[in-house]
């Protein structure tokens, strides 16, 4: 199912402005001097979104895409093409995950600047620089603990884990801040950078003063739910208490004409609407959650009811990620109890009367 497709379950003042998607090597004017790129990504959600800005001589550049030979290849043509062989001189990165930081290091190579929260540039380095042949003993302890099935820990404990190394190109030393308040200029426009959290700590998104447009990432999406994810290296973590604080402090903001740029599916208005919709898919999910349950279950256990569906293969991990997060807002929150069973798995219980 094509992303106008999945779009149409937005309703009421949620509106899709453009009919097409640009095409590889191609892109699609969504405002003056703002371009809409595309660029493949080799999983379920194929591809994630760029914006290019018009700054004159140069382009300043939202997202980058993984770091691969085909990426590499499609920007060539993207900037022989559409980007009229003008340099990008800036490259703004919404937050760290591969597929929006990948290409920053090999545009920095190429004389652009960098410009992303504190916490996006340190975790984008780290990650770089921490490769892993087989997964760490906190990393096998974590899948235990969240309950994954033994087939597939199994199975994992022998593979090479997700690297960044493998898909983020070497970030070099040096880079500019962006935090939350901040007003920062670029394509002809003036934006107030907002944070959110959930999804990825200190996550940017720009709110231009000049007209209605809003650069989004992967907190501001369409139709899909961004991974709220829980992880080994803060296994008690509760990002989706962040996440729905996040969706409540950007409300006020929020305005039906504003066209939305996200980082995946296409650019949309009715952004109040969305950030509702937003809040109650979770808050939905908890409420099947809590009566999932009445008996204790791991997170392993826990998907059926989350997502409303059988998930497995390539979607297994960070559905399970997902689970964790959830459970541990229960638990977090005093809704649900929490204790290990005889195979060192967490099992979580809801507290009766919740």
């Amino acid at each position: 199912m094509n992303d106008l497709q999945n779009s149409t379950l937005a309703t009421g003042s949620i509106t899709i402005p453009f009919e097409e998607i640009p095409a590889e090597g191609k892109a699609i004017a969504v405002a003056p001097g703002v371009l809409w790129l595309r660029l493949p990504l080799p999983m379920a959600l194929d591809h994630v979104n760029v914006f290019a800005f018009d700054e004159g001589e140069s382009w300043t550049i939202v997202d980058t895409g993984f770091a691969t030979k085909r990426t590499k290849a499609i920007w060539g043509a993207l900037l022989a093409g559409p980007l009229g062989g003008k340099p990008v001189s800036r490259v703004m990165v919404t937050h760290y995950h591969p597929d929006h930081v990948g290409l920053a290091g090999w545009f920095m190579a190429r004389g652009a600047e960098l410009l992303t929260t504190r916490t996006s540039y340190l975790s984008a380095r780290m990650l770089t620089l921490d490769e892993q042949p087989v997964p760490a003993p906190e990393a096998l302890a974590f899948y235990t603990r969240a309950g994954m099935e033994a087939a597939e820990l199994a199975k994992r404990a022998q593979e090479r884990p997700f690297n960044f190394a493998d898909c983020v190109d070497p970030i070099p030393l040096g880079y500019t801040r962006l935090k939350e308040g901040d007003v920062i200029r670029f394509g002809g426009r003036d934006w107030d950078v907002r944070c959110g959290d959930g999804h990825a700590p200190e996550h940017a998104t720009f709110w231009s003063r000049d007209d209605n447009l809003v650069v989004g990432g992967d907190q501001l999406l369409l139709s899909i739910s961004a991974n709220i994810g829980v992880y080994a290296t803060e296994p008690d973590a509760d990002p989706l208490a962040e996440w729905l604080a996040s969706c409540e402090r950007f409300k006020p903001f929020a305005e039906d004409d504003q066209l939305i740029l996200g980082g995946h599916k296409v650019p949309y208005t009715g952004l109040p609407l969305r950030l509702e919709q937003m809040i109650d898919n979770h808050h939905g999910a908890l409420r099947r959650l809590v009566t999932h349950l009445a008996e204790p279950r791991t997170a392993g256990q826990c998907f059926k009811p989350l997502f409303k569906r059988e998930i497995g293969g390539s979607e297994y991990g960070l559905a399970l990620v997902e689970a964790v997060a959830h459970l541990n807002h229960l638990h977090h929150t005093g809704k649900a109890t929490r204790d290990l069973n005889a195979d060192g798995a967490y099992v979580f219980r809801a507290v009766a009367g919740d």
